[in-house]
């Protein structure tokens, strides 16, 4: 069982910056390939970021490359995302989750555990 706890979230104006983290309970966290997707109000949710147990490899959807930055800190278990250059449709609520598999996937059904999300706005 892993418990995740987003933090980090706020009000900012586009163009501007914002660091998301989240804290992961259990001692295998660094067994786990570790995502974030995000879900604007009326729209589906959407895979953003996902990062290897390792933290070497990452992947990131079209709309954010260039932008974010996933990472993670297998000694704190928590892994975050920087987010730059925001711009208005980045608004959304973020969560992370936690795949027990091996691949880097962008299917949010394949994993395991979730967060409650924490809620990025962006001003334009």
């Amino acid at each position: 069982q892993v418990q995740l706890v987003e933090s980090g979230g706020g009000l900012v104006q586009a163009g501007g910056s914002l660091r998301l983290s989240c804290a992961a309970s259990g001692r295998t966290f660094s067994r786990y390939v570790m995502g974030w997707f995000r879900q604007a109000p009326g729209k589906e949710r959407e895979f953003v970021s996902v990062v290897s147990w390792s933290g070497v490899s990452t992947y990131y959807a079209d709309s954010v490359k260039g932008r974010f930055i996933i990472s993670r800190d297998n000694v704190k278990n928590t892994v975050y995302l920087q987010m730059n250059s925001l711009k208005p449709e980045d608004t959304a609520v973020y969560y992370c989750a936690a795949n027990r598999g091996v691949e880097l996937t962008t299917a949010a059904f394949v994993y395991d555990y979730w967060g409650q999300g924490t809620q990025v706005t962006v001003s334009s």
